[in-house]
């Protein structure tokens, strides 16, 4: 795993970041290759001014002066069309970078295991793949390359300098020392405001995230002004944490400014005591005096972009190091599974099997039961009793810390992940639908399902009416989440959904909790259709819903208290016989 600091230069980080552009190399060789052009052709300028001067002072030639005055405009297009493809390449490679490290991103946060969900805000995640990744880009589009450039130019200036003048050369940059004290000052307080900047859009995605997708309870409750206040309070603080990197600014610019106006002055000075000197050309002193006064500006130029430079460098290193944490985060479940390949009957059997979410809270403790292929079998008890954690352990959500879950003869850990989950379709209480038609809604995008099984997978849930009564039918955009639907229709659309993928194990975590009497009736017909010939799990706290089940497993706080058929435990007149009571009275 990679060390990631948030340092403004991070020799580790930067390897790594620079690893994403290998595919890119020869973008990168071409974008440094202008680099190091322009910067020959930007010194080159001031040294052509000056000889342009003094052959004005010293033997006015408007012929040559013509000449040269189309030589620097030809220096200046060149410069122009180069520095057109040095930001265009650089934007190239920036993106490409983003698109290859955002994509690996994406793919990571979705094979974490939902215990890292659990505890990590999608706000969180939101940023980190989309505002912090596009920090990243700006590394190479508007840091790297431009940095490396401005300090080639700022290292040919100085070269130049001393070859023309040492002495001019030396009193222009006895500001600099100064100048590297305040560049130093600068650099750690703009560090500290980035960094907590960026803790606070972390923190406002977040909350923005968390609160639209929980509209509903905000405005059941009539919390609209309250929320307002908390989000104010969080917004000030993404506020001032911004002010902090102006306020640092603020102090940085004006200081640049003055010291380039002392070697200006500096300069001026020491050319004007050059007069009194025999031997001196004026002209000589007129051009010397115009290359430097070009130098000036070409040689503080780079250094007060730097800061920018600076800024941007630092959001991308600080950016970067989040979303590599993001990916140096190891809480997948581990599919070392050899069994790749096999014909699922259903047969299941939990063998003495604890789970925690967080130890050593066990939330099932010594659970036995099996199942054979084509049974039902149903849970029931109250919110909390370890209903819900049993299809998790099934579907490898979650890792249980003892016993054995045994599949079909071989252990559930020996199977590969991927072969459970195609065989394993769960059917939740809370119907997620994405703001798409409904043919993609059930499809999920497999283009191995066509629209003929969609439709006569509807027909036979009895659901093919009430999507034909849509506008557009089966291409009716159902909106986000699905909320353009009723919660039974939902239901109805997620029934389809495991019938057309033809799981050998169906799961049914309260799926008929949220619905009408008259849509149960119609969730009940598609239930019973659903769980022909596969082996079944139903979760429910309806006992309508599963008094034809097989076997049913009443359970308390994490352990099986009762178990057997519906007549079964009616008749031991224990917990089972009471929920009935109460249901039915």
């Amino acid at each position: 795993m990679s060390e990631v600091t948030g340092k403004a230069w991070d020799s580790k980080l930067f390897a790594r970041i620079m690893g994403y552009a290998r595919p890119y190399r020869m973008l990168m060789v071409g974008a440094l290759a202008l680099t190091f052009i322009l910067a020959v052709v930007t010194s080159i300028r001031p040294i052509i001014f000056g000889f342009m001067v003094g052959s004005c002072i010293e033997n006015p030639d408007a012929a040559g002066l013509l000449y040269w005055t189309f030589v620097l405009i030809g220096l200046l297009m060149s410069e122009a069309i180069g520095q057109f493809f040095h930001t265009y390449v650089g934007h190239i490679i920036g993106q490409n970078v983003i698109k290859d490290l955002r994509v690996e991103l994406f793919s990571h946060i979705t094979r974490l295991r939902l215990k890292y969900f659990d505890t990590h805000p999608i706000g969180m995640l939101v940023t980190r793949a989309v505002s912090d990744i596009e920090t990243v880009a700006d590394v190479f589009s508007q840091g790297l390359l431009t940095i490396f450039g401005d300090l080639l130019k700022l290292a040919g200036v100085l070269v130049c300098m001393f070859v023309i003048n040492w002495e001019l050369a030396l009193m222009v940059i006895i500001p600099i020392p100064i100048l590297l004290v305040a560049a130093n000052i600068f650099k750690k307080a703009i560090k500290k405001a980035f960094q907590e900047a960026r803790t606070q859009v972390s923190r406002l995605n977040t909350f923005v995230q968390e609160h639209l997708t929980g509209i509903n309870i905000v405005k059941i409750f009539g919390r609209e002004e309250i929320e307002s206040e908390k989000f104010k309070k969080i917004n000030e603080k993404h506020k001032k944490a911004h002010i902090k990197s102006v306020w640092a600014y603020s102090i940085f610019m004006p200081i640049v400014d003055i010291l380039s106006s002392l070697s200006l002055a500096l300069l001026i000075i020491y050319t004007m005591m050059q007069l009194d000197n025999e031997g001196v050309k004026g002209s000589d002193l007129a051009a010397q005096l115009t290359m430097f006064m070009l130098f000036i500006n070409m040689m503080y130029r780079p250094i007060r972009l730097l800061a920018d430079r600076f800024n941007v460098l630092q959001m991308g290193m600080v950016g970067s190091s989040r979303v590599f944490k993001v990916l140096d985060t190891k809480e997948q479940i581990e599919n070392n599974g050899e069994v790749v390949s096999k014909e699922f009957k259903g047969d299941i059997a939990f063998k003495d099997v604890w789970f925690a979410y967080n130890e050593p809270t066990f939330v099932l403790k010594g659970i036995n039961f099996s199942l054979s292929p084509g049974e039902t079998i149903a849970f029931v008890g109250a919110t909390g009793a370890g209903k819900s954690s049993i299809i998790n352990l099934l579907s490898r959500f979650y890792e249980y810390q003892k016993g054995e879950i045994i599949v079909d003869g071989d252990e559930l850990r020996d199977i590969d992940i991927d072969l459970i989950r195609n065989n394993v379709a769960v059917v939740l209480q809370d119907v997620f639908l994405y703001s798409d038609t409904v043919l993609n809604n059930i499809t999920l995008g497999d283009d191995s399902i066509s629209r003929e099984k969609v439709i006569e997978a509807a027909k036979q849930v009895g659901a093919h009416e009430f999507i034909m009564s849509l506008p557009d039918n089966y291409d009716f955009v159902v909106g986000e989440r699905g909320g353009m639907l009723s919660v039974g229709q939902r239901q109805l659309i997620s029934f389809i959904r495991a019938y057309v993928y033809n799981p050998r194990i169906l799961i049914l975590d309260e799926a008929t909790s949220s619905i009408d009497t008259e849509s149960e009736e119609l969730i009940q017909l598609a239930i019973e259709k659903l769980t022909e010939g596969r082996t079944s799990i139903i979760i429910a706290h309806r006992l309508s819903t599963i008094s034809k089940s097989d076997k049913i497993i009443v359970m308390e706080q994490g352990e099986i208290i009762e178990s057997g058929s519906h007549q079964e435990l009616l008749s031991l007149n224990g917990a089972y016989k009471k929920l009935f009571d109460i249901q039915y009275k």
